[in-house]
């Protein structure tokens, strides 16, 4: 009899062992990101009147078509134009490359004014810069269109980026300026380590703190600097194992925790306050990123082949799809992204559960 009840005594032991570790051992299911398809819009399709009041618009480019659409699927304005264009959330001006101004429009199609400056306008948000004849000179404008300040040179710009502190540009001489809002030049520096100097990829953080850059031929690398009071250091860089002469995408994170930047077929990442770097394979070269949440999307391109990776913070692929096309973009905003291809724009909303 005792036995018995030794035995059963040992028995509720081992099950009470068994609940109490479950509860301590177990851990939740880590939460996945779900794409929800809401609706494919085709920019060719005739605009209906409707209400989008209060919407905020979105702007596209696709091949020789741009204009502006709402999350909610409506179409605001549709422009062809037969040589370039320009466009932001803010701005846009179709153009051609040899008049002597350029009438620039709100995303309603009202007039806000015009250049006066002959060449190539770049819209970055509410920011107006016109790249002169030659490559080698620029002005930043005001929102009417008038001359703020210039910068005249003779080397070619082959990089350019801006934030609300400035903008900074990268020279075929593997020089760099960075200016600030007002157009002083703040530094001037190269940061050499290649065989051959020249800046292909350049970017700036929105404080004005940092600078990225891919630059140099044979032993190309990436070079993060960061300023301390008076002085700009170089806080991490690393060669580039295969040299590559065209353009780079490089890119701050919006808090400037992470810059992104894009090589031969492959993403670097780099943890701008600790240096820790990782390097994601992709596809083809780098053309868009876009943050949405922990979410980063990167659109690559090879050919007509474009990919579309999402990428959790800080380095883990999620996932991709890819589809031919010959012009695509993606842009996100609040738990969107909008995916366009020659001629329809689509909207997945991402949920995490």
């Amino acid at each position: 009899m005792k036995h018995k009840k030794g035995a059963a005594f040992y028995v509720f032991l081992g099950i009470v062992f068994s609940i109490v570790y479950i509860i301590l051992a177990a851990e939740p299911l880590a939460k996945e990101h779900q794409f929800i398809p809401q609706w494919k819009l085709d920019v060719n399709a005739q605009i209906q009147k409707a209400d989008a009041s209060g919407e905020k618009p979105l702007y596209f480019k696709l091949g020789q078509t741009m204009g502006y659409f709402t999350e909610s699927g409506k179409l605001l304005s549709v422009e062809t134009f037969p040589f370039k264009a320009a466009i932001s959330e803010r701005y846009y001006a179709p153009y051609n490359t040899y008049g002597s101004s350029i009438e620039f429009f709100t995303p309603d199609g009202e007039k806000a004014g015009t250049l006066t400056e002959s060449g190539f306008p770049l819209f970055d948000k509410d920011r107006i810069f016109v790249f002169l004849a030659g490559g080698a000179s620029f002005v930043e404008c005001d929102s009417d269109g008038k001359r703020k300040w210039e910068y005249n040179g003779t080397v070619p710009i082959t990089a350019f980026d801006s934030s609300p502190s400035g903008c900074v540009a990268g020279f075929a001489d593997g020089t760099v300026r960075q200016f600030s809002s007002d157009g002083t030049v703040i530094q001037k520096f190269s940061p050499g380590g290649s065989d051959y100097q020249v800046i292909l990829g350049a970017a700036l953080s929105s404080d004005g703190s940092m600078i990225a850059l891919v630059a140099g031929q044979n032993r190309q690398r990436f070079v993060l600097m960061k300023k301390y009071d008076a002085q700009t250091k170089i806080v991490f860089h690393e060669y580039i194992a295969q040299s590559d002469p065209r353009q780079r995408l490089v890119e701050f994170s919006k808090d400037g925790s992470t810059v992104w930047y894009n090589y031969k077929d492959t993403l670097g990442i780099v943890d701008t306050k600790s240096g820790k770097a990782s390097h994601l394979p992709i596809r083809g070269q780098a053309i868009s990123l876009e943050e949405c949440g922990d979410l980063v999307f990167v659109l690559t391109k090879d050919d007509t082949q474009y990919t579309v990776y999402a990428i959790e913070k800080f380095d883990t692929m999620n996932g991709s799809f890819s589809f031919e096309a010959q012009s695509a973009f993606i842009r996100t905003d609040g738990e969107n992204l909008f995916v366009g291809k020659d001629s329809t724009i689509s909207r997945m909303t991402i949920i995490k559960n």
